[in-house]
């Protein structure tokens, strides 16, 4: 038997016994699991896409995209999903394409419905790559906390042996590294939507992993993002001239410069609109229900994001007049 074929069985066993574990948990609540289905954006490259709502036991966490790329020599992923159970998943999933082995997730910022997944990947041998600028939020007492609620938000999904998975290996970004024989480009993109924004950038595939610098087909969470710089970094992920954009969440782009401005366009609507409250001295609730908001009402995840979005770019344009003074 080969090499290739010898450590393929070592890892689907492993994948084996994790499914086994998340099915039990499916029985024990006895529900229907929401279902994930590859989809293919080129030639060696496909995505799963997670359900544009709120994580929930319901749901097992599955609100955010992961991606995967069949590369010569094996198979990378790009994020990691947001429970072990749907990491084992989708190890599943990718063993009906391939009997290639995954080597290398590739993370494109630790929020945690991307990461709650890697120790499945990690299980199996994986190498985790991830920017240097995660570390901060590895160690945090942010990302604890936010461990501890899930565990008791996102049950069984999330439990007491659910971790936060360190890296294997930090980049700078703007490296290109050769993964399982193929060439990617880690773009760096950060500090956006957080401060160890990645972009995944595969040349031979022309396909562009965008973690959640874009969102397609409903409204991001903003946070307290550097919206500026976020806007920059989609003006550099049009540079790329990707064939298929797959966002951190919603619908795969095959329209990737349509797609991308309208991103582009929200960011600069909150940043002109809070800009001219801030300005002119207009209390938030005053300046938000005087607020055209009829271009992306109609956008899933608005009625959840939007409020909480345009607060915090109110926040941050008060941060820069501050600084510009």
């Amino acid at each position: 038997m080969s090499a290739l074929k010898v450590n393929w069985s070592r890892q689907l066993w492993q994948a084996i016994c994790v499914a086994a574990a998340s099915l039990t948990c499916v029985a024990a609540v006895a529900q229907t699991v929401p279902p994930m289905e590859p989809i293919r954006v080129s030639e060696n490259s496909y995505y799963v896409q997670g359900l544009a709502a709120l994580g929930s036991p319901k749901n097992q966490n599955f609100i955010s995209n992961a991606g995967f790329v069949i590369a010569k020599e094996g198979v990378v992923v790009v994020d990691a999903l947001g429970s072990p159970a749907l990491a084992a998943r989708l190890v599943q999933a990718i063993a009906k394409i391939t009997l290639k082995p995954i080597t290398h997730v590739v993370v494109t910022h630790y929020h945690a419905d991307h990461i709650y997944g890697l120790q499945t990947f990690k299980a199996l041998g994986a190498q985790i790559i991830a920017h240097d600028a995660a570390r901060e939020y590895i160690y945090s007492d942010t990302a604890r906390l936010r461990l501890e609620a899930s565990r008791v938000d996102l049950a069984p999904w999330i439990d007491d042996k659910t971790a936060i998975t360190q890296p294997d290996q930090w980049v700078k970004g703007g490296e290109t590294l050769k993964l399982a024989g193929t060439d990617f480009y880690l773009a760096l993109v950060g500090p956006s939507h957080t401060p160890e924004d990645l972009a995944v950038w595969v040349p031979s595939e022309r396909v562009l992993f965008s973690g959640d610098l874009i969102f397609n087909g409903r409204l991001p969470f903003v946070g307290k993002a550097d919206s500026s710089h976020w806007i920059k970094a989609l003006d550099t992920m049009l540079s790329f001239e990707a064939i298929a954009v797959v966002p951190g969440h919603g619908r795969w782009s095959d329209n990737p410069k349509a797609d991308i401005s309208l991103m582009r366009d929200y960011l600069s609507y909150l940043r002109q609109s809070m800009g001219t409250a801030v300005e002119n001295l207009t209390p938030f609730d005053e300046a938000y229900d005087a607020t055209d908001w009829g271009r992306f009402q109609s956008v899933p995840m608005f009625k959840f994001a939007n409020r909480m979005n345009a607060y915090n770019t109110y926040l941050l344009m008060e941060n820069e007049g501050l600084r510009a003074k």
